[in-house]
């Protein structure tokens, strides 16, 4: 006679994602190196594809199991908030090392560059054009994800759409006005360490904003479609936590790469 044992846990049932989400990284990588050594971009738009083909399926089943089979206990929710944290941890690490390359290299400038930073011949951009705009606008951007939260919880879903779509509008005029400043920009990443490590590491945040705005524009879309209530909304939580995070990196960013280190 077989016994059943019940527990708050989830046990996730097989799936394909992670091996299709592993390939597609893989191809993307392969792919990027062929781009720029041979300039043949398919293997790289093959990778891209996959990848985002992979997020939107298995964010569909994370979504079912937590919004229609109620998978996403008490405990359940409690480890994928340690996750996300462990995550965001890491990202911060991630930053650190790219900091750390900067104030290596700016603090003590070698005589290869001219023993000044930023070096000789190197022209910086001003930060108080478009980088000082793009701060106000990040900021603002914690500002309506913040709204948005607090009208989720008050149960003010009409708010919680206006202020969430505002974020997402937000982020998209931030991503727009760093690539017209990398498009105007007098340096490029070839132009030594200066150009290196600031495209690596506004690039790298440029992307985290991205990545920030698509979990937030999942979440508008669960919005709208009443997936969030005042007591589930764990999948807003984690993604406000990124943002927030990207923020941060942003302030630390502006005061360092564009005012000090100009």
């Amino acid at each position: 006679m077989m016994q059943h044992t019940y527990h708050p846990y989830h046990i996730v049932e097989p799936s394909p994602w992670p091996y299709i989400g592993a390939c597609g990284a893989f191809f993307t990588t392969v792919g990027a190196v062929i781009y720029f050594h041979y300039s043949q971009s398919w293997i790289l738009i093959l990778g891209l594809i996959t990848i985002i083909f992979t997020m939107v399926v298995w964010w569909r089943d994370v979504i079912r199991e937590a919004t229609y089979q109620g998978h996403h206990t008490l405990i359940v929710k409690q480890g994928l908030k340690y996750g996300m944290i462990l995550f965001i941890i890491s990202e911060v690490c991630l930053f650190v090392s790219f900091f750390w390359a900067f104030f290596h290299s700016s603090l003590a400038p070698t005589i290869e560059i001219g023993a000044v930073w930023p070096p000789r011949g190197v022209d910086p951009l001003n930060p108080f054009s478009i980088p000082l705009l793009n701060t106000a606008i990040l900021l603002s951007s914690g500002a309506t994800v913040t709204w948005a939260h607090h009208a989720i919880i008050s149960g003010k879903r009409k708010e919680a759409i206006i202020s969430l779509a505002l974020t997402v509008t937000l982020g998209l005029i931030f991503t727009g006005l760093q690539g017209m400043e990398y498009y105007e920009a007098p340096f490029t990443i070839s132009d030594s360490v200066y150009g290196s490590t600031f495209f690596v590491t506004t690039g790298a945040h440029g992307g985290h904003v991205l990545i920030g705005s698509s979990f937030l524009l999942v979440c508008l879309y669960r919005l709208i479609n009443h997936q969030f209530t005042r007591h589930h909304h764990l999948g807003f939580e984690a993604a406000a936590w990124y943002w927030h995070f990207v923020d941060v990196v942003w302030l630390f960013l502006f005061m360092f790469m564009y005012w000090w280190g100009s």
